[in-house]
């Protein structure tokens, strides 16, 4: 079953731009892992590996209504001791909750997590819709099937972190339609144990659209990628089964993420 989970932590002295970066993130992640199963963390590790999750970037928790839809993505400035700030983390695979259920558990609000130079304290994990906190879900592959419409044509997608594809050796940064629902189908069929096995592509098109590329250069080269809204409709004689297969695409979005480098903050995508 995928799990959104929002760790809630407060920095005890400054965490400046250059550990804010999705690598050191990813590095925070392992760290909590390998504090409850080493293996599990080297194995995670291990560059030839699928990785069964997904992470955001640093979040600070804004005092005015935050925009849960667009996310902070670069810090050009140091996060202040004290801050209160969230952090997603999705995982796609029940056994990798199962193998991590002793962190939940047994998280010390005491015990600091370091993040560059600064100390960490986890304050609390949100694993279950919250109305101020829409990034953490949980949901069993069946109920998300289960719950897809079998009517509904408008797929409506949010791009909060920048999304980018492979193709071939090169990046794309546009959001086609093959890109997207490919990328959800191939995480679908891995993880699910309900493998769809075609979906209507070609009834599927670009309905509106409002994007922009971003630049990042935390990276070992310049990653690049497209945020904002993009909303596709599908068109013609197309059965229902195959529309709640998309639908069931478009909800898994939320925890599967979408294109490169999910797992260190990249493709942060939301329905709606």
């Amino acid at each position: 079953m995928p799990h959104s989970l929002v760790i809630n932590l407060i920095p005890q002295s400054p965490i400046y731009p250059d550990f804010l970066t999705g690598r050191h993130l990813h590095a925070l992640f392992l760290t909590l892992v390998s504090s409850v199963d080493k293996d599990l963390g080297d194995y995670l590790h291990s560059a030839n590996t699928d990785k069964a999750f997904t992470l955001s970037p640093l979040q600070i928790q804004r005092q005015q209504k935050p925009n849960y839809h667009s996310l902070q993505f670069i810090h050009q400035k140091p996060i202040a001791a004290g801050t209160v700030c969230w952090w997603r983390v999705s995982l796609l695979d029940d056994t990798l909750f199962s193998q991590l259920t002793p962190l939940w558990l047994s998280l010390n609000p005491k015990h600091p997590w370091h993040l560059g130079s600064a100390d960490l304290y986890i304050t609390s994990i949100q694993g279950t819709p919250q109305s101020t906190q829409p990034w953490a879900n949980v949901c069993t592959y069946e109920q998300l099937y289960e719950q897809a419409s079998d009517r509904e044509r408008n797929l409506d997608f949010t791009f909060a972190t920048p999304v980018s594809f492979r193709q071939g050796g090169y990046d794309n940064v546009l959001p086609v339609k093959e890109s997207v629902f490919n990328s959800l189908l191939g995480r679908w069929n891995k993880y699910s144990g309900m493998e769809i096995a075609n979906i209507p592509i070609e009834s599927v098109y670009p309905s509106s659209f409002n994007i922009n590329t971003e630049v990042l250069t935390n990276y070992e080269s310049k990653f690049i990628g497209c945020v904002g809204r993009m909303s596709y409709r599908i068109l013609g004689d197309v059965e229902p089964l195959a529309i709640k297969q998309m639908n069931t695409l478009a909800n898994f979005a939320l925890y599967a993420g979408l294109g490169r480098k999910t797992t260190m903050g990249m493709g942060m995508v939301r329905r709606g």
